[in-house]
């Protein structure tokens, strides 16, 4: 699935950001992909001494494993190399450590970027988000499936563990689209097994699930915890098919989650969420550049770092009011975590 094209003069305003500097993004993985190999090792190492200080190093192993899928996210735009085959390679081969096939998670993230904001279009590739009308007039046992889905529990504790430990090894949701979403995973699940053989059989199978479980269970947290914030804040936008355009969507359906300099780096800058999505070519490295040029973006959909946690609570669309509501607010109005500017801005920042 292709994703639609932007308006002409944002193309070339923005198209000069698209071409990948090769060297910086080969320099951008290796400083990604040795540190985490090294503080795998070390976490094995400190088995010996600990569990405690094993677990300790879990969260910034997770952290680099982020990186990781960041930089096989920007593979899957086709922003890390020049041709779409070392994209493509250097995207699988990440995917067998980050526990994602890339052929088919690409699939499903083309849909998001394609349908993001789309009420008519919901379901691939997105948080699930009802409306508070088809909430209401769902059974009280759907009611219930749906408040224990949004549960941050659940949202952000058991499903993202669930999402890379069993959801990616069948490639659920394309089960009819052919043979390519299978080969992908197939593809994917065998390396993997390959992968944790080898390593199985080098440290033996509790030290490997001792350190790779907490790694998966803190990095998949943190994935779903940035893909959630950057489209489920207050003033978002959803809109059905006659009213929705992409360029509209894109750019304030899509957060500016403003975060300090050393998260920004870990997550690949994904928080310049809104500029990603009006262009997705433009690789990590360079989206803080955009902002730079262009500071109207800047105040679009910000969302600063303790907003976005007051955020975890919105589970609805309201379609009167225009905006995100939690379970509470179902019936009264609520300051919920309402952005800065997330409307056009006057003059050319309406963009």
């Amino acid at each position: 699935m292709t994703e639609p094209r932007l308006p002409h003069s944002w193309t070339q305003r923005l198209g000069r950001y698209r071409e990948p500097d090769v060297s910086r993004s080969i320099f951008e993985l290796l400083i990604t992909a040795v540190p985490f190999a090294m503080l795998w090792a070390l976490m094995w190492a400190t088995l010996s001494v600990g569990y405690w200080l094993c677990l300790l190093l879990a969260f910034p192993a997770a952290c680099f494993l982020m990186r990781l899928f960041m930089i096989q996210h920007d593979c899957g735009h086709g922003a890390c190399f020049r041709r779409r085959a070392t994209n493509d390679w250097v995207g699988r081969t990440i995917g067998v450590v980050t526990l994602t096939p890339y052929g088919f998670w690409r699939r499903a993230h083309a849909a998001h970027h394609a349908n993001a904001g789309n009420l008519d279009h919901r379901g691939m590739g997105d948080i699930i988000t009802l409306t508070r009308n088809e909430y209401r007039a769902m059974s009280p046992s759907g009611r219930f499936a749906y408040r224990l889905y949004r549960n941050p529990f659940v949202m952000f504790g058991l499903i993202p563990t669930y999402l890379f430990v069993l959801h990616y090894r069948i490639p659920f949701g394309a089960m009819r689209s052919g043979i390519q979403p299978w080969l992908s995973t197939m593809g994917t699940n065998t390396a993997i097994a390959g992968l944790a053989g080898l390593m199985i059989w080098h440290v033996g199978l509790g030290p490997f699930l001792l350190v790779e479980g907490p790694i998966v269970m803190v990095s998949g947290t943190i994935a779903v915890w940035f893909f959630y914030v950057q489209h489920q804040f207050e003033d978002t936008l959803w809109a059905h098919d006659g009213d929705w355009s992409f360029h509209e969507a894109a750019l304030h359906g899509s957060s500016h989650y403003e975060l300090p300099p050393a998260i920004a780096w870990f997550t690949g800058n994904i928080g310049v969420h809104h500029v990603h999505h009006l262009s997705s070519r433009i690789p990590f490295y360079r989206l803080p550049q955009v902002l730079r040029d262009y500071p109207q973006f800047a105040s679009v959909g910000r969302v600063t770092f303790l907003q976005g946690l007051r955020c975890a609570t919105l589970a609805l669309w309201d379609e009167d009011q225009r905006r995100l509501v939690s379970f509470r607010e179902l019936r009264v109005d609520g300051s919920g975590c309402r952005q800065l500017s997330a409307r056009p801005i006057s003059g050319e920042a309406s963009l």
